[in-house]
Order: structure tokens, then sequence, then C-alpha cells
């Protein structure tokens, strides 16, 4: 037997889930279900003030890993702000 919850959500928060559950070929409630299972399941909530790294900044990252293992893109060490300041002028 199927039941309804109605719950308060912002409009655009909604709007936005409603589309990324569409594209994941999923229904707002097929989401909303699926949730629910797992906090069941697991008996667990997870909240977290914790930054997550966005796909962008993952791959920003691993070009900037890239770089450091084949030297490329690195400024030399400096002893002083004038020799950084210096050598940023000359850029």
């Amino acid at each position: 037997m199927k039941t309804m919850i109605n719950i308060k959500a912002d409009k655009e928060v909604k709007l936005e889930a409603q589309r990324l559950a569409k594209n994941l070929g999923l229904s707002l409630s097929d989401v909303m279900n699926a949730s629910l299972r797992n906090f069941i399941r697991t008996r667990e909530v997870r909240v977290s003030d914790i930054p997550h790294m966005t796909p962008e900044l993952e791959r920003l990252l691993a070009r900037v890993e890239r770089d450091l293992e084949t030297g490329k893109n690195l400024s030399p060490l400096f002893k002083t702000g004038k020799e950084a300041v210096r050598y940023l002028e000359g850029l």
C-alpha cells in the first residue's frame, strides 16, 4: 500500500531536484523513496559542514598534480617578497 508524505521545500530546490532526477531517468518520488529506504537500512542521516569537491575542482586539482609531477607552471623559490614581485613583474 502506498501513502503520501507532504514536505516543505524551497521551490528552486524542488525544481532542481526534479530536473536532476529526470536526467537520471527517475521521478522525484523514486529519489525520495530511495533516500527513505537508505535511511531505514543504515539508520543514519549524514549532515556535514565539510565541503566536498565539485567535479570541476577535482579536474583542476588533477591538472595541478600533473603540473607538479612534470615541473610545469611552477615558480622558483623566493627568499624575499621583493624577489617575488620582481619575478611576477617579469612575467
